[in-house]
Order: C-alpha cells, then sequence, then structure tokens
C-alpha cells in the first residue's frame, strides 16, 4: 500500500519538485556524514552530497548548464566512492572531492533563493526552501573546512587535530548558528577568516531572508481566519 499516495500532502511534501525533500535529504546526509567513519567513507558520504545538491538544483529550476555540471561532478565522485572502496584513495582527491562538494553546496542556495525569491506569494514551499538554503550554507563551510584541514600543512584545529567530517559539520553549524562552543577552534588562516564569515552569512541569512519569510507567511486557515469577510 503505498502511504504516500493516500496522503495527498505527504505526497507532495516527498515529491521530486518539493523542497520538503530537500529539506529531508539535506538532514540524512548530514546524519550519514556523521555516522559512517572517515577513514573508508568519506567518498560514498561526498556522492550522497552530490546527489543531493543535485537535486536541489532540479527542484530550483536551476539553468540546464548547471546541472549538467553537478551531474558531472556526480558521476566523477561517484566512481571515487567506488575505486575508494576497492583501494585506498590519497588524501589530495578526497580534498578534491570535498572542494567540488563544497563548491556545489554554496551554488545551491543560491539557486534556491533566486527561486523562492520569484514567488508571488509565501507558501509552505518558500517556507521549505528558505530553511533547506539555510542549512545547505552550513553544509557548504563544512566541506570547505574539510577540503581546508586535508590541504593545509597544519592541523586545522590545532591541538584538536585536523577534525574528522563529523566536526567539520559540527563547528560549521555552532557557528552559523554564533553558538559559540569554544571546543573547536580554527588554528591558523583561511579557516579563522572562513569562520567569522560564515557567522556573518549566517546571521544576515537567519535575520533577513527566513525571518522575513516566516513572517509573511500565513497558512490557509490564517488567512481564512484574517479575511474581513469571514467575520461573524
Amino acid at each position: 500500500m503505498n502511504t504516500a499516495a493516500g496522503h495527498p500532502r505527504l505526497a507532495r511534501f516527498v515529491s521530486a519538485d518539493s523542497y520538503g525533500l530537500i529539506l529531508l535529504l539535506v538532514v540524512a546526509t548530514y546524519l550519514l556524514a556523521v555516522s559512517i567513519p572517515t577513514d573508508r567513507g568519506q567518498s560514498v558520504v561526498l556522492a550522497i552530497q552530490i546527489a543531493t545538491v543535485w537535486l536541489t538544483l532540479h527542484t530550483a529550476k536551476a539553468p540546464r548548464s548547471v546541472r549538467v555540471a553537478a551531474s558531472v561532478a556526480f558521476v566523477g565522485v561517484a566512481a571515487l566512492a567506488v575505486i575508494d572502496a576497492i583501494v585506498v584513495v590519497s588524501p589530495q582527491a578526497i580534498a578534491v572531492g570535498f572542494a567540488v562538494s563544497g563548491l556545489l553546496y554554496l551554488l545551491a542556495p543560491i539557486v534556491v533563493v533566486r527561486d523562492i525569491a520569484g514567488r508571488r506569494r509565501v507558501e509552505r514551499e518558500t517556507v521549505l526552501g528558505a530553511i533547506a538554503a539555510y542549512l545547505l550554507v552550513g553544509m557548504f563551510f563544512a566541506f570547505a573546512y574539510r577540503a581546508i584541514g586535508i590541504l593545509q600543512p597544519t592541523p586545522f584545529f590545532g591541538l584538536s587535530g585536523d577534525g574528522d567530517t563529523a566536526q567539520a559539520l559540527f563547528f560549521s553549524f555552532v557557528t552559523l548558528t554564533t553558538t559559540g562552543y569554544g571546543d573547536l577552534v580554527p588554528a591558523a588562516n583561511p579557516g579563522q577568516t572562513m569562520a567569522v564569515l560564515e557567522a556573518v552569512v549566517g546571521q544576515l541569512f537567519l535575520v533577513t531572508a527566513v525571518a522575513k519569510i516566516i513572517t509573511a507567511w500565513k497558512p490557509k486557515g490564517w488567512r481564512a481566519s484574517d479575511n474581513p469577510d469571514n467575520r461573524a
């Protein structure tokens, strides 16, 4: 029995054209990234990440050239995942994979914001798109930190080491929300500069795009109750 088919709202939420599905995939990507062992599972995580971005670009109706580039990146990283399952891939190759994934995760929220900004009214998909874009920004910085940690000669987090994918994701979202626990801190540039940039971008995005959209959003029931004609 198809549960989604029996519930139209659920079916729309998990459809390939819904930002609800993108939101679920971003969360699933995060959970996989912090669960899969770092030593041999990084390339698998990368492949899943780029697949999520590809679907995001499709949902946001990105230009065809952008989707083709994402498809090429996905095929390349998927091949890297297969090779990594057979032989040990060099850290430099993994770093390139994280860099490519990071660039795509930078592009994805821009395309999403462009799509939802062009909508005439604020609806559920607009809200879900804004939240998904915010999370995609955090993912971008996490993968950028991971690539820097692999490539730079000194440990990214100083005495705490280079940091694995789980630590990079944790640090990124702590920085994006300006929570600032202080247990992980970039020891040098460019990590320090990127952390400052992420904090600024995170706050600006949260207090402008996300806050404005959620404030303007009124579900159908609210709109009906606010209509003077419906009042007794």
